[in-house]
């Protein structure tokens, strides 16, 4: 997808090399593991090292054990007889939530798969997993391991995104080209940024690093001086698909409140209208110069109790405009992007308020929003 006109592009790390606070998970810290060190020796620890320098080797050193590889598979019939085949499609990273086995990662990691194999530093055995739940949206999945490893999970220890600031120490752990375990150190260089995801929204307040984020980095975590995890690592902006200094992070306040609904659900539930937008694309057609077109009201659901009309037509083939959303809660929405940003924030069962143009004249409604799946 273009970005900054078409000189730069955004890149989901994976990059298919084959082809408020949220709470501390169970577990969580994984600090109490045995050391390993930076060569997979436990104990290393060379003398005359900076302060900042045994900083990284500690942090490699609590968290190496909770990020593994996450490999892609999908199913293929090739051959005279059309025999199934097992192709590799990818490869990303991921990190242990807690206990149970279920492990964080990029939605673009899992897309298109069919079996999943998770590597671990140390233990080099693939465990099979299987997709618990996914936020497309948000570039968020949750695997869940078929079996558990000998001597159990070290769960990675969750910080937060709310209280970072600019300039700030950070580190990406993982796999990146498909590699062992390494890694790289930067700064926060900006905050709050706001990037196209897969999922085709954007995603909102993601963390800008000068960190070496490559290819294969996807769904690792992004770790602050303490070594808890302040994000998951996504995307890049890059000219040739290698870091270029700009890499961004979805923030883990985020993450903290979808994964737990991906475990219970497998999806994110989100409160909704229960209305079908028109594509900004036909705005022309009907005139119309600000907001967002209603093509669809469903009877089921609140914004119709409340008097929302979507576009009619008549006999002859005529359509007629309904209603216009102008703004939600105060909120000036021009896009589907902008509607799913202001609903996100909201709760099931809250009342919001919809300002709406119809035949030229402006209105406002409480609509209860209603839980519908999304």
């Amino acid at each position: 997808m273009g970005l900054l006109r078409h000189a730069l592009v955004s890149l989901p790390l994976a990059a298919c090399l084959a082809a408020a606070p949220a709470p501390d998970p169970p577990g969580s810290p994984a600090a109490g593991a045995p050391p390993v060190g930076a060569g997979g020796a436990a104990g290393a620890d060379p003398e005359g090292l900076l302060a900042s320098e045994r900083n990284t080797i500690g942090i490699f050193q609590r968290n190496v054990r909770s990020v593994v590889n996450v490999s892609n598979i999908r199913l293929a019939r090739r051959g005279l007889f059309d025999q199934e085949a097992q192709v590799p499609a990818g490869t990303g990273s991921g990190w242990v939530w807690d206990r149970e086995g279920h492990i964080v990662t990029n939605f673009h990691v899992v897309a298109g798969g069919d079996r999943f194999l998770v590597t671990f530093h140390k233990d080099k055995t693939q465990y099979p997993a299987v997709v618990r739940g996914t936020a497309p949206m948000k570039d968020i999945a949750v695997l869940k391991l078929e079996a558990l490893p000998p001597g159990g999970l070290a769960p990675a220890a969750v910080g937060r995104s709310g209280g970072l600031v600019v300039g700030q120490k950070a580190m990406a752990l993982g796999n990146p080209f498909g590699l062992d375990h390494s890694i790289s150190a930067g700064i926060i260089s900006a905050l709050g940024r706001k990037m196209t995801g897969v999922g085709g929204v954007t995603i909102e307040d993601m963390i800008q690093t000068d960190t070496s984020i490559n290819v294969g980095n996807s769904g690792g975590p992004l770790l602050d001086s303490s070594g808890r995890v302040i994000g998951v690592n996504t995307m890049i902006l890059s000219r040739s698909g290698a870091s270029s200094g700009v890499g961004f992070a979805v923030p883990i306040d985020t993450v903290g409140r979808i994964v737990p609904q991906l475990i219970e659900h497998g999806e994110v539930v989100r409160p909704g209208l229960g209305i079908v937008l028109l594509g900004e694309r036909f705005r022309d057609f009907f005139d119309v110069k600000e907001g967002v077109i209603v093509k669809h009201v469903d009877p089921e659901h609140p914004a119709h109790a409340a008097g929302m009309k979507g576009i009619t037509q008549d006999r002859r083939g005529r359509y007629y405009l309904g209603d216009v959303i102008l703004s939600i809660d105060g909120q000036k929405v021009g896009s589907y992007d902008d509607i799913y940003h202001v609903l996100d924030k909201k709760k099931v069962g809250d009342a919001v308020s919809v300002e709406v143009r119809r035949g030229g004249e402006d209105r406002t409604r409480t609509i209860n929003s209603r839980l519908i799946k999304l």
